[in-house]
């Protein structure tokens, strides 16, 4: 926790009032497609304290989790982006907000016709405690004695391990838009590593933040107002894409980051950027015979896990590494060479991926001696 400041009760105290009344200090101009906005109603895009759409690299059919969903905005967009097959829930810890967004859902739904958000009241930090079923158990069992509390304890050990609100490898996508600088900066890697837990393999975190050019210093950290006014907790630029390095998070890019700063405090520029970070590890490197080639500009580059790709160069990876090149965020830049013949999974063995360059005769094929001199297209006018 900051020295002498407790975050989360400055943030409790300002958002709480932001419900209520609208605090243009708490957020800067975002371009939201406005034909998702017309089902919202006033008093939620009012309330809405944001950086960013994150809901513009939301996809149909997908099950989508907004960290600090406050009144629901990004969720009301994001249930029609992702449609009636798709599923969305927002998650936040303050009352008022929830009770803005609950009481909007219905409305909603009977404009776009189905209803797939839910609301829970959590700690992003914390996704596996659900805290509306925390309150309705203090008022059946209210703590009085360190008995109680041991059986409070008990009741959350079990939620964690056994149910947890939200559970492990069930989301495609985690979006939050300007709220993970609200986190004491204590909190800040258990923060990530939750987020890694409840995404899919293959899933991916697009996070709408504000980012600082320089580190912010611990007297502005200890300021209640610049805190809760999503500054002082924020990120250094390079340190917000390393945060997600550390929680294990790969192909991580920095799509969004605004030009001219939001607000400058002491020289230091704040302004909203973000990013994209997918989860995905290797676990095994089996050897299939296929090969990438890195497609440029640049002379060479390096992955994350310091495998080295040089333009024009088929380089030989193993199967885990082939279908990540061949999916986002790398399909753009990369060719998948294939073998000709496909390698039996009982015929594929362990490889080192090293970046050594793919022989054209190992994804052909040691017996490959196929002669084609061409064929008729000259006939029909297409001949090159």
């Amino acid at each position: 926790m900051s020295n002498t400041l407790d975050t989360e009760n400055a943030v409790r105290e300002r958002y709480s009032a932001a419900a209520q009344q609208r605090e243009a200090e708490l957020c800067c101009p975002v371009d939201y497609d406005t034909q998702y906005l017309t089902v919202i109603p006033q008093e939620v895009i009012d309330r809405d304290y944001g950086c960013g759409d994150p809901s513009k690299w939301v996809r149909p059919g997908e099950t989508v989790l907004d960290l600090g969903s406050g009144g629901g905005k990004i969720c009301f967009i994001a249930s029609q982006v992702v449609g009636a097959t798709g599923k969305v829930i927002g998650l936040d810890m303050n009352d008022t907000m929830l009770e803005l967004a609950r009481q909007s859902q219905i409305e909603v739904a009977n404009k776009v016709g189905y209803d797939n958000v839910h609301f829970y009241k959590g700690k992003i930090q914390d996704m596996a405690i659900d805290r509306d079923c925390v309150d309705a158990y203090l008022v059946e069992h209210p703590v009085t004695n360190e008995a109680d509390l041991q059986k409070l304890e008990s009741m959350l050990h079990t939620m964690r391990s056994k149910a947890p609100m939200i559970a492990n490898d069930s989301i495609d996508v985690v979006v939050s838009n300007c709220v993970l600088n609200l986190v004491d900066s204590s909190e800040k890697a258990q923060l990530f590593q939750e987020i890694f837990r409840v995404l899919k393999p293959g899933g991916r975190a697009v996070i709408s933040d504000i980012v600082s050019d320089e580190i912010v210093p611990q007297h502005l950290q200890d300021d209640p107002d610049l805190w809760s006014g999503c500054i002082s907790g924020a990120f250094q630029e390079a340190e917000f894409l390393k945060a997600f390095e550390k929680a294990g998070f790969y192909g991580c890019e920095m799509p969004v980051l605004q030009a001219e700063p939001w607000q400058t405090v002491e020289g230091i520029e704040f302004r909203s950027a973000t990013v994209i970070a997918y989860k995905g590890r290797m676990e095994s490197c089996n050897d299939y015979n296929e090969a990438v080639i890195y497609r440029g500009p640049f002379t060479k580059v390096t992955d994350d896990s310091g495998h080295i790709f040089r333009r024009g160069e088929r380089t030989a990876v193993c199967r885990e590494m082939f279908t990540l090149m061949t999916r986002a965020p790398y399909a753009d830049d990369f060719i998948p060479v294939p073998p000709h013949q496909a390698v039996q999974e009982a015929n594929a063995k362990s490889m080192k991926c090293d970046g050594h360059e793919r022989s054209p005769k190992i994804t052909k094929g040691k017996n490959y001696d196929l002669t084609i001199v061409g064929d008729d297209c000259c006939s029909t006018g297409d001949c090159c």
